[in-house]
């Protein structure tokens, strides 16, 4: 290859690598300059041209990019090409997949592997494209290419992985297994197996063939060894004996694993299974997911076949055997045995065996010896759950009393927090007791203040999470007695802990922002915060190399385009450069459809969500508070919300995005020459015509209708027939139905609105209706924003930035459409007349618009108070003076601040000097009104921009 006799792409490095330099350092101007020198000197060379379609892309022209790096792909092509350079094909691959033009990248590696079959280098390339395109038969077969040119056995592990891949996703690919086990076996006879990974798949395709007994042969031979730890091969050992039902020599495996590693919590598990000869799997509380997500008997969910006599016997032995764990180790680390003890007495009560005294002994013992680790409670947690109310108030008493709350060190303090945390379950409690906890948390956390007072400024504080408990609890009362004071409470005891503690600014990179976006982009999508929200959505869709089967990905791609578009929705010309720059919604369309849909994961941390809001879509504060709801009800229907998260109403949702940028394309493109007369039939819009309707068709069914029944919904709803409220989940997605409904209708052959008669509405008329009646519902129900959690506010934001948003883009491509284009027609040729009518229908259409934002502007003036009259009737919620009410913990945290306490330390002390509770509320205060005024000014834009085209449409029609 040219590249290893100092040649990059068939170039002098020396002339190359002054660009590389200038592109790793970010100076896109100057690396574009000197590219520019080079190609001027080699005007043909695929590789400077791929370069400078890398350096063009990396400048956010990606245009001029494709263009540039489909011509370096034409001289690849040509005959001037004696050679093919991995550098050159490589760079095209970066810019062709930035570009999402993966098929490029693809030929390229193809068209160089037809020139040169046996270039191992170029077939490893075009394996890596395959595997970009997730084409596993692909990369099977050129894997196998590979392998039987070169004869190296990582080739071999590749094809036996793209074959597992098929297997796994394929219909059918379970008939593939045979071969990969052939071709496994022919390379041991003539080679043999050389590393670990190669040993594991082997047994893999034959476990997933259920062949256990050659499984268990190949492990116990002269393969064997190249399992490094003999623990892993005791797991695989003993996995395999109990797949095959042996359970007696798969318990003594795992016996012999728990012996070496005594906290292994999945193998105890499996060990108890199998005494059991049932494997049990969960819980895995302490290695798996968070134990409050699990049913508490989905362990035992097959029932054992075995006598209940010779149960007990095996549970009496495994328990002997766990405590001769529990004396063999002393430490504070391995907890395994221990919770061992306690998963074992709970078989016993399972299994009728009336020890339930001996169960809570064993969750005491539990808490005295691990109480203050962190992770005591959640270990525990799900064996809490199986307790009754005068069992748990038992266990809680007994802890109380196990240990001194007034000492001050680490170690008490970790106890203090877990007894905190059995503590939760608080529907055992009535409203003052929960307020009798919340306040001993934060009286808890500010007494060991003075445990924190050496620790570095970023790490975490002793007992930071009592402020989260207790704002938790805070947040509780306020849904059972809808009183704001408490929620105000939540958030100062939050700020009092961000006081102490200054942070920096939270960096949420890689795969975080993929897990933990939830937390907040949802709510910011539908705030009139839009520049804020855009730099959070472009970071999240720059960090897309390792996202693209990602159904967060997915949705936010298309929302960080239709954010684009409502924040330059006033403007056309900008409009339409946005869409072009997407391929005017060509791919998102391609990426929502159903092949794809399929692949899509969804990565979001459910777990980490407030129990409030167990789902982004999901609010319990906005329920009402039962009474008569248990821990485990409660906990049961978190559970269900999480499970039900990523079924099909969620992938129709991202489904539903996707479409909308092509869908205001399609009605912008179409709608403009609808209003010439004259204007040939089907001259370019029989095309469009064509596809918007099976794309409004996918729209309608993401929403759960045929096309049919959703024209009759939005009919019903706009003549008032049908209750707004009845559809007010996807009332955002219903006004934009009929946004492009009217606009499909203004150039489609096909009448797409039936109207019995010229007294039935036309497609304007339904959208100005329903417009109207959708806002004023909303302004109608709703409440004063500042003492009114769970406001209007985002749909009422949603409705402008969204539907009436495309709505206005298609009034301006109409009225665009009335100015003179080019030179007038030939004498005798077709006149171009405004069709009048249709002028005044957007005439009215425009001065609905008018009034309905106007409404909304005054609805916006009424809520805006003078700060400080804001700030004293937030304030006043803190001021009951009611022992059982709200402003107790805020007295509390005042009078802490206030207080100057040397044990703190001089940078304690000193963060606690500037806090005060009026100072936490005054910047509530100043986010409302931001809030109010932003929406204000997309209200006063939209209206500038109606009050022009009106004016235009009047001088047309006069």
């Amino acid at each position: 290859m040219a590249s290893k006799f100092g040649l990059a792409g068939g170039i002098p490095e020396r002339r190359v690598r002054p660009i590389w330099d200038a592109v790793d350092s970010r100076q896109y101007k100057a690396a574009l300059k000197l590219c520019t020198a080079l190609l001027a000197k080699h005007p043909t060379s695929p590789y400077v041209l791929a370069l400078k379609g890398l350096i063009l892309e990396r400048m956010g022209k990606p245009d001029e990019a494709l263009s540039v790096c489909l011509n370096a792909k034409e001289q690849l092509y040509s005959d001037n090409i004696f050679h093919f350079d991995d550098l050159t094909l490589s760079t095209l691959q970066i810019v062709f997949q930035r570009l999402e033009r993966l098929d490029l990248a693809t030929s390229c590696y193809e068209y160089a592997c037809t020139k040169y079959p046996n270039n191992l280098e170029l077939m490893m390339g075009l394996f890596n494209c395959y595997v970009r395109e997730y084409s596993y038969v692909k990369q099977q077969q050129t894997a196998i290419k590979m392998y039987k040119t070169v004869g190296e056995e990582r080739f071999l592990l590749w094809a036996i992985c793209s074959i597992q891949l098929q297997v796994h996703f394929s219909i059918g690919g379970e008939k593939l297994l045979p071969l990969a086990e052939a071709l496994l076996k022919k390379h041991i006879t003539s080679h043999s197996l050389h590393e670990p990974e190669a040993l594991a798949l082997y047994i893999s395709i034959l476990e997933q063939q259920s062949k256990y007994d050659a499984a268990l042969e190949v492990l116990s031979g002269d393969l064997g060894s190249l399992m490094g730890r003999e623990e892993d091969k005791l797991r695989l050992q003993g996995r395999l004996l109990a797949r095959a039902c042996n359970y007696t020599a798969a318990s003594e495996i795992y016996q012999k694993i728990l012996e070496s590693c005594p906290d292994d919590w999945e193998s105890f598990l499996h060990y108890l299974g199998c005494l059991l000869e049932h494997d049990v799997n969960l819980p895995k509380s302490r290695t798996s997911e968070h134990p409050s997500s699990l049913p508490v008997d989905s362990a035992l969910a097959l029932k054992t076949s075995l006598s209940d006599e010779l149960v007990e016997s095996r549970l009496a032995s495994a328990l002997s055997f766990v405590q001769k764990l529990q004396v063999n180790d002393t430490s504070d680390c391995v907890r395994g045995p221990h919770l061992a003890s306690i998963e074992i007495e709970r078989q016993r009560c399972r299994s009728g065996n009336p020890t339930d005294r001996k169960f809570i002994e064993a969750l005491i013992n539990y808490f005295h010896r691990f109480g203050h680790l962190s992770c005591a409670a959640s270990d525990v947690e799900i064996y809490l759950h199986m307790l009754s109310s005068d069992e748990t108030t038992e266990l809680l008493d007994t802890i109380s009393r196990s240990f001194d709350a007034s000492s001050l060190s680490v170690k008490g303090l970790g106890l203090a927090i877990t007894t905190f945390k059995f503590l939760t379950p608080s529907s055992l409690f009535n409203n003052p007791e929960l307020q009798h906890i919340a306040k001993g948390m934060v009286e808890a956390f500010y007494k060991n203040l003075p445990l924190s007072r050496d620790l570095d400024p970023q790490e975490s504080m002793h007992g930071e999470e009592l402020l989260c408990m207790a704002s938790s609890i805070l947040v509780q009362l306020f849904w059972r007695t809808r009183n704001l004071g408490y929620l105000i409470e939540a958030i100062l005891v939050l700020e009092f802990g961000l006081t102490v503690r200054k942070y920096v600014t939270l960096e949420v990179k890689n795969i975080l922002l993929e897990s933990a976006s939830h937390h907040i982009l949802p709510q910011m999508l539908n705030s009139p915060l839009l520049q804020q929200t855009a730099d959070l959505v472009i970071e999240f869709v720059q960090f897309k190399e390792r996202l693209q089967h990602s159904m967060q990905y997915l949705s936010v791609r298309s929302d960080s385009i239709i954010l684009s578009l409502k924040q330059k929705a006033e403007s056309l010309d900008e409009v339409e450069s946005i869409l072009e720059n997407v391929n005017h919604g060509a791919r998102l369309v391609e990426l929502s459809n159903e092949d794809n849909v399929k692949r899509f994961t969804f990565n979001e941390d459910l777990q980490a969500r407030p129990w409030w809001t167990p789902t982004t879509s999901v609010n319990f504060l906005s329920e009402p508070f039962d009474e008569g709801s248990t821990p485990a009800c409660f906990r049961a229907k978190a559970c269900e919300h999480k499970s039900t998260e990523k079924d099909d109403s969620k992938i129709k949702y991202a489904e539903r995005k996707a479409l909308l940028p092509r869908l205001v394309y399609l009605s912008m493109h179409g709608c403009a020459s609808s209003l010439r007369e004259t204007q040939l039939n089907g001259s370019g819009l029989d095309t469009d015509a064509t596809e918007m309707k099976p794309l409004l068709l996918k729209y309608a069914r993401s929403i759960g209708y045929s096309i049919d029944d959703a024209l009759s919904v939005i009919l019903g709803m706009s003549s008032g027939k049908k209750s707004v409220k009845d559809f007010t989940p996807d009332i955002v997605s219903w006004m934009s139905f009929a946004v492009f409904i009217n606009a499909w209708n203004l150039w489609s052959n096909e009448s797409v609105v039936p109207r019995a008669d010229e007294s039935s509405p036309s497609s304007w008329q339904i959208v100005d209706s329903l417009v109207k009646i959708c806002v004023e519902e909303q302004l109608i129900d709703a409440n004063r924003i500042l003492t009114s959690p769970g406001n209007n506010i985002p749909v009422l934001v949603q409705m402008i930035t969204e539907p009436i948003s495309w709505h206005l883009v298609v009034i301006q491509s109409c009225v665009r459409s009335m100015a003179p284009q080019g030179k007038k027609k030939k004498k005798g040729g077709p006149s171009e007349r405004p069709n009048v009518p249709r002028l005044q229908a957007i005439q009215r259409s425009v001065q609905c618009m008018i009034d309905t934002l106007r409404s909304v502007q005054s609805w916006l003036s009424d809520q805006m108070r003078p700060e400080e009259q804001a700030l004293d009737i937030l304030l006043s919620y803190l001021q009951g003076g009611n022992e059982d009410g709200p402003g107790q913990i805020s007295c509390i945290l005042e009078e802490n601040s206030a207080r100057h306490n040397p044990e703190l330390g001089e940078r304690i002390a000193q963060s606690l000097e500037t806090w005060s509770s009026a100072g936490v509320v005054r910047r509530i205060v100043g986010a409302e009104k931001e809030l109010l005024v932003e929406l204000k000014k997309i209200c006063d834009s939209k209206l500038k921009l109606l009050a022009s085209v009106s004016a235009s449409l009047s001088s047309a029609l006069h």
